[in-house]
């Protein structure tokens, strides 16, 4: 049994390396941001990628479905976009023999393994609900019917921070489905260099398929399968409830900068990131720093600050910088986490 999943791990190591290297072929630089991708992609999260426009977000998620051997879609989202776009709607039909209608379920863009949804926050809240059941149950319900999308499905999402007028923002509850929010930093002077040669002379290079479906749901049940100590459980549920304001013994600065902390959703993810980043590694055991790796992706987007807060200057990053030193991970040894009760 061991050597079934050491071997499982170096499949998975290998075809990690194989496609961040194919990634990297066509996109410069922005190697956490590729991490961060591939550690959702493991662990069947969705992400949403938030950056300035030019850093190659669109990019870099086609890329991705260049380099898996599954079926992609893209919805650009604007004002006038409607749910039924995205889902499908029943369609009459005529049979041309017999003349006798009935409605038949015309499958919309979501019905793939993954979904660029560009510009997320360009259409309005009735549309972006769509997306809502799709991205937790895996199946959209038209006309009391339900219908299973394919399996795995990611939906990865692009969103720019500066352009405020004609969008509308993404509620707490939607942004929640998301596993992790990547910020896409500016490339370096090195890195906007190379892409300035790889962008003006010749064609884009060709990206191969490194993974199918199936290889792809193997590697996610490994994931799935890492042990995880109870100390890190206890670390992870510290961490999320080190973020409420509202909680039995909330950290002093909270109270000063936080209006509502992250759902019990986060904890979740904390562990299924860690549990990633550690099989990237090569380990089947979880530790602190798998933890803290991923902490900021998870977090950042389910911190709710308040005017003081942004008065100062302080991010939800800057929170989970603070809540990371807060936290020591030595004290929840064997002791649990002091005033948790309960996980609901």
């Amino acid at each position: 049994m061991a050597d079934e999943s050491t071997a499982a791990l170096e499949r998975l190591q290998d075809s990690h390396a194989k496609m961040k290297a194919e990634l990297q072929r066509v996109i410069v630089g922005q190697d956490e941001v590729i991490h961060q991708l591939l550690i959702a992609i493991l662990t069947r999260g969705h992400c949403l990628l938030v950056g300035v426009p030019g850093l190659a977000k669109t990019l870099l998620i086609s890329s991705l479905s260049k380099t898996l051997n599954l079926s992609f879609n893209r919805v650009q989202f604007t004002p006038d976009l409607m749910p039924g776009d995205i889902t499908g709607t029943d369609v009459l039909h005529i049979d041309p023999e017999t003349g006798a209608r009935s409605f038949q379920f015309a499958p919309g863009p979501i019905f793939a393994n993954l979904i660029l949804a560009d510009e997320i926050n360009r259409t309005p809240p009735k549309t972006q609900a769509a997306l809502l059941e799709s991205m937790v149950e895996r199946q959209v319900t038209i006309g009391g019917k339900s219908h299973s999308l394919p399996e795995p499905f990611f939906v990865l999402a692009t969103q720019n921070p500066i352009e405020q007028e004609g969008t509308y923002p993404l509620p707490e509850a939607q942004l929640d489905r998301f596993m992790f929010m990547v910020n896409v930093p500016y490339p370096t002077k090195g890195e906007e260099l190379e892409i300035l040669r790889r962008t003006t002379i010749g064609a884009m290079a060709e990206l191969n398929h490194v993974l199918d479906g199936d290889a792809l749901l193997e590697m996610q049940n490994t994931v799935r399968s890492i042990p995880v100590s109870d100390h890190i459980f206890e670390y992870a549920l510290a961490l999320t409830r080190g973020t409420r304001v509202r909680s039995d013994e909330p950290l002093e600065f909270l109270r000063e900068w936080v209006t509502w902390g992250a759902g019990p959703r986060a904890s979740q993810f904390l562990i299924l990131g860690a549990k990633a980043h550690a099989a990237i590694a090569g380990r089947n055991h979880v530790s602190v720093d798998d933890v803290k790796a991923v902490a900021h992706p998870v977090l950042r987007h389910r911190i709710l600050t308040n005017f003081s807060a942004a008065a100062e200057g302080i991010t939800p990053d800057h929170i989970v910088d603070r809540l990371l030193d807060a936290v020591d991970p030595a004290a929840q040894v064997g002791a649990g986490v002091p005033g948790v009760k309960s996980i609901a």
